[in-house]
């Protein structure tokens, strides 16, 4: 026997013995009330930036530390 054949044998077996079985109703979850998620602090909702900073923000989250306005095209992440 092939190692297809002993596979698909096993899997036409398998499939016999769930038909065989009593149908069962699924087992439901009981209801969960919706809970808010808790809201942050006030100080991580407004970062801070000092006002002589570029302050702009990088995919990872950090801030530009070059000055306002600056004329360079790359910002300086510190």
């Amino acid at each position: 026997m092939s190692k297809e054949s002993a596979l698909r044998a096993m899997r036409e077996a398998r499939y016999e013995r769930q038909a065989a079985r009593p149908a069962t109703t699924p087992r439901l979850r009981p209801p969960v009330a919706p809970t808010t998620p808790p809201s942050p602090p006030a100080e991580a909702a407004a970062p801070t930036v000092d006002e002589g900073l570029c302050g702009h923000r990088s995919m990872n989250g950090r801030t530009c530390t070059r000055e306002h306005g600056h004329a360079a095209k790359s910002h300086r992440y510190g």
